[in-house]
């Protein structure tokens, strides 16, 4: 491998740190004045979601309903009856786990067309700890029939997401985060719905990252380019409907795979790349996540490196499944 030449990542870098969360606000806002059919719905976190911006500009078409998450499920279902596009907002956990029979029954069961807006998902909501923390919400809403699931990675690809969900007709589940992280994607991208993301080519090791996690695999990427290790790396935003085509023709040339996200093992990305594997293209895999653990409060950094979801996780995993092979 050490004689194989390889692509350079340095053509990847940020010049600021920027939460998620904000890229959603913003284009949440800029939907708004683009749209009127698009109305907004909170429970009580106006702030933490950044929707101060429409709250205030079309008091109209937004709606606080308090902390009573369920209800504001089936509010959002109903208006879509009356041809509005309701996004819904508060933390990942209150818009999966508190509310799955609302989501179940009233939105995805009747192929509804609301976004759930979900904020301050994953370990890296730090400090809250782990009743906030959600680790499960990738797999509660992939095994739902109808629902498109997306996990973004920075602020641009958020903001575009954002607009591009308001276009799509049916269910989604948009999920991003809380802290302040690399914004080196694009500015004003094109998004593609279902549609990975090829960052680097490769010959030995397909990495496959989502969310918090994609910048952590590109840092890996350029580390095992010093050890001549050839790493093809792919951004995949949308979980559900999963682009499976990037995929198998990526591992059909490296052989091995790693899976990288900040969400549990088991339903999440990784899990879903395992079952694509298993049926079409059996290959070594191994998945950075977190392990069939809660969280726990915490500076959201030293959460992730104590859960292994971080570059010199991804560098070991690739080294141990380039052996398997």
């Amino acid at each position: 491998m050490a004689n194989k030449k390889i692509s350079s990542l340095e053509k990847y870098c940020f010049k600021e740190l920027k939460d998620t969360r904000s890229g959603f606000g913003e284009a949440l806002y800029e939907l708004g004045k683009q749209n009127p059919k698009v109305v907004a719905l909170c429970a009580d976190l106006i702030g933490s979601l950044k929707m101060n911006a429409f709250a205030n500009e079309f008091p109209d078409r937004f709606f606080q309903v308090g902390i009573a998450e369920a209800n504001m499920m089936s509010i959002a279902a109903g208006l879509t009856i009356g041809g509005k596009i309701p996004f819904t907002g508060t933390f990942a956990n209150f818009s999966t786990a508190r509310v799955y029979d609302q989501v179940r029954q009233s939105i995805a069961y009747s192929d509804k067309n609301v976004k759930i807006c979900a904020s301050h998902s994953g370990i890296t909501l730090g400090e809250d700890g782990a009743t906030h923390q959600s680790l499960e919400d990738i797999g509660l809403m992939r095994i739902l029939p109808n629902m498109t699931v997306i996990n973004t990675c920075d602020f641009n690809q958020t903001k575009a997401a954002t607009k591009a969900i308001a276009e799509c007709i049916g269910p989604v589940y948009l999920r991003f985060g809380r802290p302040k992280v690399p914004n080196f994607t694009p500015e004003n991208q094109n998004f593609e719905i279902g549609k990975g993301i090829l960052l680097n080519h490769g010959t030995d090791v397909t990495i496959v990252s989502t969310g918090h996690l994609v910048w952590p695999s590109i840092e890996a990427g350029r580390i095992l380019e010093s050890k001549g290790i050839s790493a093809e790396i792919i951004n995949i935003h949308t979980i559900k409907p999963l682009d499976e085509k990037i995929i198998l023709e990526s591992v059909s040339k490296t052989k091995c795979v790693v899976t990288a996200e900040e969400h549990q093992m088991n339903g999440g990305l990784g899990d879903s790349i395992a079952q694509l594997l298993s049926r079409k293209m059996p290959t070594p895999l191994e998945m950075i996540a977190i392990d069939d653990k809660f969280g726990e409060s915490g500076k959201p950094e030293e959460l992730m490196t104590k859960y292994g979801l971080d570059t010199p996780n991804i560098v070991k995993a690739v080294e141990k499944v380039i052996f398997r092979k």
